[in-house]
């Protein structure tokens, strides 16, 4: 069982941060990363987009909202929880504090690592973070959370580099600083971190701590999706199809997008159901758009839900069935979907007993 506490003594305001020291050379960066490239210059202004910054962390902190480029067929912003294990990496050798955290032990760990932390272990300080960040055991307490990944930022742990520097582009636990975070999430990035360059990627994106630069931030975000980050995926899919850092190329938007909607990422499964029932850069195959676009509608996407409302109401690719329609279509609205006048009036239609059978359905779903 895990251990839990109702007290909180540790609230101190962090520290000022100290910024990272500069990049070593290219030598030292890992094969293929994005760092080592040389940078294209950034062209003209870019679609505005929210500045929001994900947290899809492997070991951190609090979740955020995704912000995808803009698509001409799916929303712009979409809603990603993060998917991170409870699981934390281990540092070399054993680790008492870890295997504590494993078990759910967490005030254990919590002592734990605050002993090794005063010795100067820069995992236990990350460490430390995690708990203060996710509220694991003790209250949440964010400003604690960011001190400590501070410190283990400076003591060189790459996992609270990364930490610190979504923290500082959140204005989450400490004073919001895109310069701040753009040269923490870098210095992980060059390690070869993932979530690091793709979310350093969508600083480059939209200039915000870092020249803006979409030939800089297409590298950032396709090396993540090379690492099988599905949001980097399915954002790489959509730079192609814009042609924004890349080449315009619908192949390889469909090929990217395809991929992070097989890893059940919502909005790829949307975007490549209407791929595939248009033929945007693949054959279109309807059967395989409404599997995919079903898969989007029981994941929770109301754009989704509304859609396959509509394919059932006129028979794409399935057989119609105003009762399927008429089911999704509720669903969709509870789920924050607006006004479809011809869906409502094909609702509005059904006999009593239709009606009442859908909205049983609707409800059971949820």
């Amino acid at each position: 069982m895990a251990e839990t506490s109702s007290w909180s003594t540790r609230t101190e305001t962090p520290k000022p941060v100290a910024q990272p020291p500069p990049k070593a050379a290219s030598k030292a960066l890992p094969a293929g990363s994005p760092n080592a490239a040389a940078i294209a210059p950034a062209p003209a202004q870019l679609p505005a987009q929210p500045s929001q910054i994900p947290a899809k962390a492997v070991r951190p902190s609090a979740v955020a909202k995704q912000v995808a480029p803009a698509t001409a067929v799916s929303p712009a912003t979409a809603a990603a929880g993060s998917t991170h294990s409870k699981t934390a990496p281990r540092a070399a050798g054993d680790d008492d504090a870890y295997l504590a955290f494993d078990q759910g032990r967490y005030l254990t760990a919590l002592d734990l690592a605050e002993s090794r932390a005063a010795e100067g272990d820069a995992t236990a300080h990350t460490l430390i973070g995690r708990i203060f960040a996710e509220g694991l055991g003790v209250p949440q307490n964010l400003f604690t959370a960011a001190s400590a990944f501070a410190r283990g930022a400076e003591l060189g742990d790459v996992e609270a580099q990364f930490s610190l520097g979504l923290m500082m582009a959140q204005g989450k636990g400490i004073e919001k600083d895109f310069e701040g975070a753009g040269a923490w999430l870098e210095k992980a990035a060059a390690t070869g971190h993932p979530l690091a360059n793709y979310n350093l990627g969508l600083l480059f994106l939209k200039g915000e701590g870092k020249p803006e630069n979409p030939f800089r931030a297409a590298a950032h975000i396709r090396y993540a999706a090379e690492k099988g980050v599905a949001s980097a995926q399915y954002d790489v899919g959509t730079l192609y199809q814009q042609g924004l850092g890349v080449p315009h190329d619908a192949v390889q938007a469909s090929r990217w997008i395809r991929r992070a909607a097989d890893q059940g990422h919502s909005e790829s499964q949307l975007e490549y159901a209407v791929m595939l029932l248009r033929g945007l850069g693949l054959t279109a195959d309807e059967p395989k758009a409404i599997t995919y676009l079903t898969k989007a509608a029981e994941n929770g996407l109301p754009v989704a839900q509304n859609r396959l409302a509509h394919v059932y109401a006129e028979g794409i690719g399935v057989d119609k069935s105003p009762f399927e329609a008429a089911k999704w279509r509720l669903i969709a609205k509870e789920s924050g979907q607006g006004d479809d006048a011809v869906l409502d009036k094909l609702v509005a239609a059904l006999p009593k007993t239709e009606r009442q059978k859908a909205e049983r359905a609707a409800i059971e779903w949820r």
